[in-house]
């Protein structure tokens, strides 16, 4: 019984993390290697000195992976940041003008403006930069802009095909794996895109890019209409749009910041 115990607790310990993650490993190497085709020059070098070898698609699921260890803890509310219904973009705003609490706003910003002064550690400065690229895609990822009340959707229970699932874990990762695509694929298959939308995309404030997710998640919300509610090949076909040009969208923004930092 005891050694019983001591598996299920294990397990628990292994699963637990994946419900907190965001666009799966596919995802996330999708909106780091679209970043990456939009560094400008100064700030590929920077990056490189920083990282050296190791890409920005493979740097983009460190924060995931270090979940396992308990001195990263401290890390866990800096992937989302949760609202519950109701807000107009304008109420959001102003709450985040304010907002003071540990979570992806709150952190990414404050990231932003260390890096830019450029005083940290090396060490310091690559684990900034890592996590900056893991989070920006977590926040284009609707579900991580979800409600407290169920945990950005780890609590309202469906069906993918025939397994019972929830919607967080649906835009966390069915609906991007169920494209079959490895993330070069994956990123050859989506990244096009013009000189005006990236513009327009990078122009945007940090406040609208978590208010265009929240969006996304109330529309995603009213469709749930049951509990284990099936979702299969309509509800791909219906969503992809969405998930590619939310994948685009992080890739591109994050070059943004990224050029912002070190271009």
């Amino acid at each position: 019984m005891q050694l019983l115990k001591r598996v299920l607790v294990i397990a628990a310990l292994f699963y637990l993390p994946l419900q907190s993650q965001a666009w799966s490993l596919t995802g996330h190497r999708v909106v780091g290697g679209i970043a990456e085709s939009y560094l400008t020059p100064k700030a590929r070098k920077a990056i490189t000195a920083l990282l050296g070898n190791e890409s920005l698609a493979m740097v983009a699921n460190w924060p995931d992976f270090v979940k396992s260890d308990p001195a990263y803890n401290y890390l866990s509310n800096w992937h989302y940041i949760n609202f519950e219904d109701g807000f107009s973009f304008q109420a959001m705003h102003d709450f985040l003008e304010k907002d003071t609490s540990v979570n992806a706003y709150t952190k990414v910003n404050f990231m932003v403006k260390e890096l830019k002064k450029g005083n940290l550690s090396r060490e310091t400065k690559i684990m900034y930069v890592k996590l900056i690229v893991h989070i920006i895609g977590d926040l284009h990822q609707p579900m991580h802009v979800g409600r407290l009340s169920d945990l950005g959707g780890n609590r309202v229970k469906v069906m993918w095909f025939n397994e019972a699932t929830n919607l967080h874990a649906v835009w966390d990762d069915k609906l991007v794996d169920f494209q079959q695509l490895s993330y070069t694929e994956y990123i050859n298959a989506i990244n096009f895109t013009t000189a005006e939308q990236r513009k327009a995309w990078q122009s945007d404030s940090f406040d609208k890019w978590i208010y265009d997710s929240y969006a996304i998640s109330r529309k995603l919300y009213e469709e749930i209409k049951q509990p284990d509610q099936k979702l299969s090949y309509r509800y791909n076909f219906d969503h992809i749009k969405t998930v590619n040009e939310q994948l685009l969208k992080g890739g591109v923004r994050l070059a943004g910041v990224l050029n912002g930092i070190f271009g």
